[in-house]
């Protein structure tokens, strides 16, 4: 094809790196190429046929949709063409020029070089059509955007640069893409191979494609039907698997499949896949949902229709629908009851199937909600999610296993003591602090056991969500615990000596809170400690350490709350400064004895020091007299 206008252009910062990196080190599997390009042609001819919808001029004089493949075993070309939307030149230059928008650099970084933990990241970053360089040493792209007259030739050897020239003739609607195939690559010029990767990898394709081979005959290699709407008996698991790929463009083997047909009042077809791998855009702030809307066969949107929950972002998959009117706008599909409905009805069938799924494969479901878990506690804090079905699908570690133990609720009320009324928690940054946590040590003593919160989301959730099954959830930093109303300490102490002890406490108690003034609200003794002589707690009602800190630096609220300062009367350092004044410890000492021993208890919650220099000044005093001692 004669071009005029050429113009000589360099790829974007790095791309000629990761395509190295790319071609060299990630794919091992070379047919990858032939999937990616026919995935592409088929989301080219979906986009087109949903816009022709409105616009029928469009598709005037070619409505049917095809993909083809042609050979030149002479000029040792395989072209791949379709007759969807096209692209402009400045499509060229921004979605062929580049890697993806995520940007080559991210994408670099990213790689480890190791293909089998790299191949997921492919799709993600829409690097599949650079997948072409791994078998051709030049790739001709020709194309005419649908409702425009201008034909362009964008055309690189993948060494850093690319061209772009206007067509001197204009070609039909559609892109084609030609590739000049290397020394090595003649299998991809045979018809029963190419054959073989179409049938394998791209059956589910809605589209027919066809084969042109040498002699002009046109076979249709595909049996260019929507997979969701055979029946799952016609299915393969390699079927469902390579779907998954196309509709999701990631490389990862489905956690899990969830194929349901709904029929009655409200008519669906949902295929949906829960990733094994978490999706690159799992925490993006705009939250966006990846299942795509199709009514009677025909793609109407990705991101526009309210299918799924936010909480549930990582589903990818396909809804279709047979209700809905087939022109139906993307601006009127947020206000739509009838797909009120479908998200419904779709997120209690996947609730439920997660449920069974942590029942049925334990090992597999920890790293599931190790991907996910933070993402689908999300709806806890929604006011109309299913927030029991959401509860019953998540898993927690506890103090009554290791890091690599996970428990759910249930299984944690059937472990409660006889009379233990609440399910307690603990939040924090993480695992191994919050176990080192002083004010996990009476729970512990006593065999209680307490479920150990790590994710940001569960500071929310917790003051949402008051209950489950009867069970009040509670922090086992909130001042009203009684832990001896549900075990005994392991060295019980009669009804006297507790009140005596309370009474011999009372003092201290007031002179602490003397000292210390408004910075705590009140002093008190509690059973919670062990090993340690202070801990703070929040008064009941009142907002737990993390989130506290969390709205502070938010500018929600100003200044923390004071807190309430529990002693352990048990404690060496605590019976010492109890005794009656006699000389032994002087107002100084006890004053810096006190500061201290609050400090530490805010260190240990993770609050800031308000006298860093104080509390350095007292340090440094107590080491000079413990060594001069």
């Amino acid at each position: 094809m004669s071009q005029k206008n050429e113009e000589k252009m360099q790829f974007s910062a790095e791309i000629s790196k990761v395509l190295q990196l790319m071609i060299h080190s990630l794919y091992t599997n070379k047919d990858i190429f032939l999937r990616e390009l026919i995935s592409n042609a088929s989301d080219a001819c979906d986009k087109l046929r949903y816009a022709a919808l409105t616009e029928p001029k469009l598709t005037e004089g070619d409505a049917d949709f095809a993909i083809t493949l042609q050979i030149n075993k002479d000029a040792r070309t395989l072209t791949i063409s379709d007759n969807g939307v096209g692209i402009s030149r400045e499509e060229m230059i921004n979605n062929l020029g580049t890697i993806a928008k995520s940007g080559t650099q991210e994408f670099a970084k990213m790689l480890s070089g190791d293909a089998k933990k790299d191949i997921p990241l492919i799709g993600q970053f829409g690097v599949g059509f650079y997948a072409s360089f791994m078998v051709a040493d030049k790739v001709t792209v020709v194309s005419t955007k649908a409702g425009e007259n201008d034909s362009y030739t964008w055309q690189s050897e993948g060494a850093g640069e690319f061209t772009i020239s206007q067509n001197a003739e204009n070609s039909p609607r559609g892109t084609s893409i030609t590739l000049h195939l290397k020394d090595g690559a003649d299998e991809y010029l045979e018809p029963f191979r190419l054959r073989h990767i179409a049938s394998t990898y791209s059956d589910h394709i809605s589209f027919p494609i066809y084969l042109i081979g040498e002699d002009g005959n046109k076979d249709q290699i595909n049996s260019a039907s929507a997979l969701w709407t055979r029946s799952k008996n016609d299915i393969t698991p390699e079927q469902y698997t390579e779907f998954y790929h196309h509709v999701a463009h990631s490389f990862d083997e489905p956690f899990l499949t969830l194929h349901h047909k709904a029929e009655g009042k409200l008519e669906y077809v949902s295929l949906l896949f829960v990733p094994a791998s978490k999706p690159i855009d799992l925490f993006h702030p705009d939250r966006k949902t990846r299942v795509k809307l199709y009514v009677k066969r025909v793609f109407i949107t990705e991101e526009h229709a309210d299918l799924v929950p936010a909480y549930l972002r990582f589903l990818r998959g396909v809804v279709d629908s047979e209700d809905l009117p087939l022109n139906i706008s993307r601006e009127t599909l947020q206000h739509n009851p009838m797909l009120s409905k479908i998200k419904d009805a779709v997120t209690k069938k996947l609730l439920a199937e997660l449920k069974k799924k942590a029942e049925s494969d334990e090992a597999g479901y920890k790293e599931f909600w190790g991907n996910f878990g933070a993402v689908l506690k999300e709806g806890l804090c929604e006011a109309t999610s299913p927030r029991e079905a959401i509860l019953d699908a998540c898993r927690f570690n506890s103090t009554a296993g290791d890091d690599d133990k996970i428990t759910s609720l249930d299984a944690y009320i059937s472990r409660m003591k006889s009379g233990q009324e609440n399910i307690f928690y603990l939040t924090g940054e993480n695992l191994n602090a919050l176990r080192q946590s002083p004010q996990l040590e009476g729970f512990a003593a006593r065999g209680i056991e307490v479920l150990l919160l790590t994710d940001h989301v569960d500071d929310f959730w917790v003051n949402v969500v008051h209950e489950y099954k009867g069970k009040q959830l509670k922090s086992v930093t909130r001042s009203d615990i009684d832990l001896d109303a549900i075990a005994p300490a392991p060295t019980p102490e009669n009804d006297e000596k507790k009140e005596e002890a309370s009474g011999d406490f009372a003092e201290l108690c007031e002179r602490i809170k003397t000292i210390l003034g408004d910075n705590v609200s009140e002093v008190r003794t509690t059973q919670k400690l062990g090993a340690s002589a202070v801990c703070l707690a929040t008064p009941e009602g009142a907002m737990d350490f993390r989130l506290e800190r969390f709205l502070i630096e938010q500018k929600q609220i100003a200044n923390a709350a004071a807190k309430i300062l529990e002693i352990n009367p048990n404690h060496a350092i605590i019976k010492r400064i109890s005794e009656k004044t006699d000389g032994n410890i002087d107002a100084k000492n006890l004053e810096d004895i006190v500061w201290l021993l609050f400090d530490q208890a805010r260190i240990l919650e993770g609050e800031e020091i308000t006298d860093p220099a104080a509390f350095t000044r007292r340090l440094q005093g107590f080491v000079e007299k413990s060594l001069a001692a």
